[in-house]
């Protein structure tokens, strides 16, 4: 598969920078205002992309009250069925060339996550630049192949994949002629807690796969984040609203702007700070280098006197002979008168 995936001018992958997705999900509250507020939030926090959901709830289940169609026990969501929570949370669709156009003139990438074939037709239409796929989607292999046949870039997300999952997804895709595909660690549990990240998964993905990898995380804080940089990742996603007292669906795991501004901050410097495989030494390095150990005399020397113990040893700065040479000095004659705080050199030691 394909080494690096590009989203609107954005190369991702080997060598670029992370790219970060600012996930609105179910933050906007169904208010449109809002989600203009969460798009310019994200911007402003450095995030590369705002990412949508564009869904109904009748595309996504059925309204029914069946034990099958409650929300898990234990959840954040528990006592709803999943039609009353998909319901609460949904984007209407008339939002969606509005968002796109604003978070275009705001200077933001902008994509979402369909749900069925009429939301990749909707979002055909506003010349989405990638599709993601969610974790419970992944094993909508009809779906996955109707967003790979588009052509652009598919983001699958693993929450709820086993490896089998996965490699069936990533094949569907192929079958389309498709291999500009992400493949993000996940797990689909709200708030994840880290015990249950296993973030080493991510190299082994890229190198099972051979392709970009990243995380889309759930976990509270962005150590984790941080951490899956470090190991390889080339995409972070993380929810995002604007104060999680507002309340909503996603709420209690997503970051308000001045933490996502941060996790930013700190994904960028450990790009910086990862760098590449050097032994060369910094301008810095090379200075500080004068100031390591080296042979020094720590006593007045006549010539004639022999090297001991006592009057060299090996101190700080580093002006005078490496200190390698002091077992070959012990027991040898100065050549010279040679005071205290005096650095060694060859022309000082005699047989």
């Amino acid at each position: 598969m394909n080494k690096t995936i590009k989203i609107g001018s954005r190369i991702i992958g080997e060598g670029q920078p992370v790219y970060i997705i600012a996930e609105m999900s179910a933050n906007h509250l169904q208010d449109y205002e809002r989600a203009k507020k969460i798009i310019l939030a994200a911007k402003e926090a450095g995030a590369d992309a705002v990412k949508l959901q564009t869904y109904r709830p009748d595309t996504i289940t059925i309204d029914c009250r069946g034990d099958e169609f409650m929300a898990t026990k234990g959840s954040l969501w528990e006592g709803q069925n999943l039609y009353q929570l998909y319901e609460s949370a949904y984007m209407p669709w008339e939002w969606h060339e509005g968002l796109f156009e604003y978070a275009r003139e705001t200077g933001i990438e902008i994509f979402s996550s369909p749900f069925d074939f009429t939301a990749v037709d909707l979002l055909e239409g506003l010349n989405a630049p990638a599709y993601k796929i969610a974790s419970y989607e992944i094993m909508d292999i009809p779906l996955i192949k109707r967003c790979a046949a588009t052509g652009k870039p598919v983001i699958l997300s693993t929450g709820i994949a086993a490896l089998a999952d996965t490699e069936r997804a990533v094949n569907a895709c192929k079958a389309e002629g498709n291999e500009d595909i992400a493949i993000l660690k996940c797990v689909s549990q709200y708030p994840t807690p880290y015990p249950d990240l296993n973030l080493r998964t991510i190299p082994h993905m890229a190198e099972m796969f051979d392709c970009v990898t990243g995380l889309s995380d759930h976990s509270m804080g962005h150590a984790a984040d941080v951490a899956a940089v470090a190991l390889g990742a080339h995409i972070i996603e993380k929810h995002m609203t604007l104060r999680r007292s507002d309340g909503g669906a996603d709420a209690a795991f997503s970051m308000e702007p001045e933490e996502f501004a941060q996790m930013v901050t700190d994904v960028r410097n450990i790009e910086k700070a990862l760098g590449k495989v050097a032994y060369e030494l910094t301008e810095a390095q090379e200075r500080g280098r004068k100031n390591a150990r080296s042979l020094y005399a720590v006593e007045d020397i006549k010539a004639g006197e022999v090297f001991t113990g006592q009057n060299i040893r090996s101190v700080r700065p580093g002006r005078g002979l490496h200190t390698w040479h002091y077992e070959e000095i012990l027991g040898r004659k100065a050549a010279a008168d040679i005071k205290r705080g005096t650095a060694l050199k060859w022309e000082y030691i005699g047989d």
